[in-house]
């Protein structure tokens, strides 16, 4: 069974930097692709709201919070996706969700979180 596993999120200081890492996987360990992969955040008592989406042919788009400050990409060698956070700010905390899409079948992962704090 394919699951979405996002890593790479922990404790950060303002003005500092993070990688977030997700792949579709299974038990095996293999990895699978996917048309759309998007990047979501939802901090403690708010809506889940959009961050960055990467599609197979390698287009990107952010949202205006992030402009500038965050990068998604591929790897050239396998299938994970990465969000490069920089400048990181106390109102970037939340916990990170990647979403796949792949032909009419979307997958969420459990989630990574991402603290801001001095």
């Amino acid at each position: 069974q394919v699951q979405v596993v996002e890593s790479g999120g922990g404790l950060v200081q303002p003005g500092g930097s993070l990688r977030l890492s997700c792949a579709a996987s299974e038990r095996s360990g293999s990895l699978f692709g996917f048309h759309i992969m998007d990047w979501y955040r939802q901090a403690p008592g708010e809506q889940r709201e959009f961050v960055a989406r990467i599609t197979y042919h390698g287009n990107t788009n952010y949202a205006d919070s992030v402009k500038g400050r965050f990068t998604v990409s591929r790897g050239s060698a396998d299938k994970r996706v990465y969000l490069q956070m920089n400048s990181l700010k106390p109102e970037d905390t939340a916990t990170y969700y990647c979403k796949r899409v792949f032909f009419d079948k979307t997958l969420w992962g459990q989630g990574t979180q991402v603290t801001v704090s001095s």
